[in-house]
C-alpha cells in the first residue's frame, strides 16, 4: 500500500529565513526540529548526503540534500517503511515563503498496520510542532498546536 502524507505551512516570512531553520537541522542549534520535546534528529556526519541517522526507532540516511532549499532521507528503519521523507522550501511570494514535509512510502501489512496505530499520530504532531517552533522564533504571541489525547496516550506509554 501506498502512504503520502503531506504537511506544510506558509510563513510571513523570506525564503532565506525559511532555509536557515532547514539549514541548522539536526545540529545543536536546530531551529527547526523540536528536539525540546522529542527525541533529537541526528545524523552521523551532519546535514550532508549520505549521512546516517534518524529519530528515535526510525532511521534513514540523507538522499539529498540542496541547500536553503530541500533535505530527503530515505528510510532504512522499520523495514516495513519503504520510501522517503523531506523538508522543502517554497517561495510563495517574496515576503512568503512554505515550508514542506513530505512521506512518502509503500507498506506491508505490519507497516500499515504501524503506521495507522501508531507512528502517523505522532508524526503529525511532531510535524506540527516543528512548524511552531518555526513559526515562534519570528512571531508573537507563540503558538502551541495542541496535541489530541491518542498523541499524549502514546507519548505517555512509549517514553
Amino acid at each position: 500500500m501506498k502512504i503520502i502524507n503531506i504537511h506544510q505551512r506558509d510563513y510571513n516570512l523570506p525564503t532565506s529565513v525559511i532555509s536557515e531553520a532547514l539549514d541548522s537541522l539536526s545540529s545543536k542549534k536546530d531551529l527547526l526540529w523540536p528536539k525540546e520535546e522529542w527525541m533529537p534528529m541526528i545524523l552521523d556526519n551532519g546535514l550532508i548526503t549520505k549521512s546516517n541517522g534518524g529519530h528515535g526507532p526510525i532511521r534513514y540516511y540523507v538522499q539529498q540534500y540542496e541547500y536553503g532549499k530541500i533535505v530527503e532521507f530515505c528510510f532504512t528503519e522499520p523495514k516495513e517503511f519503504v520510501g522517503l521523507h523531506r523538508f522543502e522550501i517554497v517561495e510563495v511570494t517574496t515576503e512568503k515563503t512554505r515550508l514542506k514535509h513530505t512521506i512518502e512510502m509503500q507498506v506491508n501489512l505490519k507497516g500499515i498496520l504501524t503506521w495507522y496505530t501508531v507512528v502517523k499520530w505522532l508524526h503529525d504532531a511532531l510535524l506540527e510542532d516543528c512548524f511552531d517552533k518555526v513559526y515562534n522564533q519570528h512571531n508573537d504571541p507563540k503558538i502551541n498546536t495542541p496535541h489530541n489525547l491518542w498523541v499524549k496516550f502514546l507519548r505517555k506509554i512509549l517514553g
